[in-house]
C-alpha cells in the first residue's frame, strides 16, 4: 500500500457500529489508545472489514489544533 498520507498507524478492528449510511470503526492503535472513523457503509463492506483484523488508521491533514479550558 502506497499513500501520499505520511500518518499511517497499524491497528486492530474493535467495533465496526453499521447505520444506514455510514459506518463508524473504532480501531485500536495499542493498549486503551483508541481512533473512531466515520466512512460510508459501502466503503466498509467493500474493504470487508471486520472485527479483529488488522487495518491502518491513515490521517492526512495540513493542520492539528489544540484547545485548553
Amino acid at each position: 500500500m502506497k499513500l501520499s498520507a505520511r500518518n499511517t498507524l497499524p491497528a486492530i478492528i474493535r467495533k465496526i457500529e453499521e447505520g444506514a449510511v455510514n459506518a463508524k470503526v473504532t480501531v485500536e492503535l495499542a493498549p486503551g489508545l483508541v481512533i473512531v472513523s466515520i466512512i460510508t457503509l459501502d466503503a466498509a463492506k467493500n474493504l470487508r472489514l471486520k472485527v479483529g483484523d488488522r487495518a491502518y488508521a491513515v490521517i492526512k491533514a495540513s493542520s492539528v489544533m489544540i484547545g485548553v479550558d
